[in-house]
């Protein structure tokens, strides 16, 4: 996100800001709120609009796999080395 920004023109100390607030906007609302995280998606995309299309963008280039795949090979590598530390 940050980069994005940067790519943008943004300059990058701004940039590192801007992303951890918004990131940090969205936990503080699925923490505070309750709300299931799709629900609160659907509740800030405006139809046809910018978050709606980042969303959209992120979903074709398959971040949701890939985040997926990433926390079950950390899943695998902890299960791992918490064998070779109980032996």
């Amino acid at each position: 996100m940050a980069d994005a920004a940067v790519l943008d023109g943004m300059p990058r100390n701004q940039a590192y800001k801007f992303a951890a607030q918004a990131v940090l906007g969205s936990a503080k609302m699925v923490l505070e709120t309750g709300i299931h995280p799709g629900e609160l998606k659907d509740m800030v995309c405006s139809p046809g609009g910018t978050t709606i299309e980042a969303v959209a963008t992120l979903e074709e280039k398959g971040l949701r796999t890939a985040i997926i795949s990433a926390m079950k090979r950390c899943t695998q590598k902890s299960m791992e080395m918490s064998s070779l530390t109980n032996r």
